[in-house]
């Protein structure tokens, strides 16, 4: 019998993980796809030190870039940068909607267990966000779980017209918000707008010599000091739109769309087009945006609204290819062959909170000033190649510790403390009566 970590209240007395037997070999799959992207996203914008260079240096580096880092540098924003981010969210809240679903079946309520989950998350979030990587993802997740409990009660129409709002108001209202002390004809607002921009870009520099040459000690105070006084204010913007996603993520476990999938291949084989053309739409309207800037034949001091139009535009790019990627992996599922070849991905995903942190140090160890000291000294498509090659020691790591462990070993933590209880971690053994039974 597994001794008691804690006592749990009795509305979750009979609440457990998910067996083996009843995850969704899909679902996985498209988990440990997600985290391949997130870990290449990881390398190319923050590891590679890419997120602290200013415009000037980041200028350097593109022309002296090789033609094959170029070519990677111009396929990153368009196949990747915001794509798989995208996808992890929708499954975060998916999974809601998978806890939802099985708490009802138990007659019981999902906030006890769902909040101590949560409040879990959010402690090995936050340690890794201040120890050891400053791009972390999990601490936001839990701090905006908790926005699911004031939805898991509403009707999927409206599900879907907040999420829409989420993803397309949501980034214009937060920015304005932010901008608004330094939005032309207030008080100082050119001054303010200065001093802002030289004061984040003073914090990077810091950030980048830290993590370049730095010790463990110098990377956990300066990137601190980095995330709170400029990177968390940044990435703000971003809170509104995962909201939106978790919500969509919601809206697609409660009509089953993977779990019954053969029964929706209409829906994916559309899904497939419309978020094709939709990320196609946006990557165009982006970069003609983009290039008119560079020419200077349009500027945001004559057009200031354009500034807040573009941001929705790239999170509906980002949802559309995303939704392609979902539609494609989705339909290859349904065919033998390629169901094989992609489950090679599905115990990845099983044990996906082990895996996004075991990128983390990977990456630090790797590209940090204390561990080899990468950073800055390869080529994006170095940078590329030596995360795939990573990534596939991962994929060998889980199919060899799941064939002997129930979960992850972050996973076993973080399920025993939300339980109370520690979960058996050993698979058990198979013994020859129960083969020749079986047989």
């Amino acid at each position: 019998m597994a001794p008691a970590l804690s006592s749990a209240p009795a509305a979750s007395a009979n609440a457990r993980p998910v067996d083996e037997g009843e995850r969704l070999n899909l679902l996985d799959t498209l988990r440990g796809f997600a985290l391949c992207g997130v870990f290449l996203a990881n390398v190319y914008l923050w590891f590679s030190g890419r997120m602290f260079l200013s415009r000037a240096q980041k200028q350097v580096a593109l022309e002296s870039a090789s033609w094959l880092d170029t070519a990677i540098n111009h396929a990153f924003v368009p196949l990747i940068s915001g794509r798989f981010i995208t996808l992890f969210s929708f499954l975060f809240g998916l999974g809601f909607a998978v806890q939802l679903g099985r708490a009802e079946g138990r007659g019981t309520s999902v906030v006890p267990v769902y909040a101590r989950r949560l409040m879990v998350m959010l402690g090995v979030g936050l340690a890794h966000l201040f120890l050891l990587f400053q791009g972390d993802i999990v601490s936001t997740y839990a701090l905006l779980g908790f926005t699911l409990l004031l939805f898991h009660k509403r009707s999927d129409r409206t599900l879907l017209i907040w999420a829409a709002a989420l993803i397309i108001l949501g980034p214009v209202l937060w920015n304005i918000g932010l901008r608004l002390p330094q939005l032309p004809g207030s008080p100082g607002a050119e001054a303010a707008a200065k001093a802002a921009m030289e004061k984040a870009m003073a914090l990077r520099a810091q950030a980048l010599e830290a993590f370049s040459h730095g010790s463990w000690l110098d990377t956990v105070r300066m990137g601190a000091a980095c995330y709170l006084g400029d990177l968390f204010w940044n990435l703000s913007i971003f809170l509104p739109v995962i909201v939106g996603r978790f919500l969509l993520g919601l809206w697609a476990g409660r009509r089953r769309l993977f779990h019954d999938a053969p029964q929706h291949l209409r829906f994916f084989r559309q899904l497939l087009g419309w978020g094709l053309g939709l990320g196609l739409f946006a990557i165009g309207m982006d970069t003609l945006i983009g290039q008119l800037l560079s020419r200077k034949l349009i500027n945001f001091g004559s057009l200031p609204w354009l500034r807040y139009a573009m941001e929705p535009m790239r999170h509906l790019g980002e949802l559309g290819m995303a939704s392609f990627y979902v539609a494609g992996i989705t339909l290859l599922f349904q065919r033998d062959t390629w169901r094989r070849r992609l489950a090679v991905l599905a115990p990845v995903g099983r044990m996906g909170l082990t895996n996004y942190l075991l990128t983390s140090v990977m990456g630090v160890l790797l590209f940090y000033g204390y561990g080899l000291g990468l950073m800055g000294k390869l080529g994006s498509a170095a940078q590329i190649a030596l995360t795939l090659v990573l990534f596939a020691l991962q994929t060998v790591f889980s199919h060899l510790w799941l064939a002997r462990f129930r979960f992850g070993p972050v996973e076993w933590v973080t399920r025993s403390l939300t339980y109370g209880k520690a979960q058996p971690m050993r698979r058990a053994p198979v013994t020859e009566d129960k083969e020749m039974v079986s047989a």
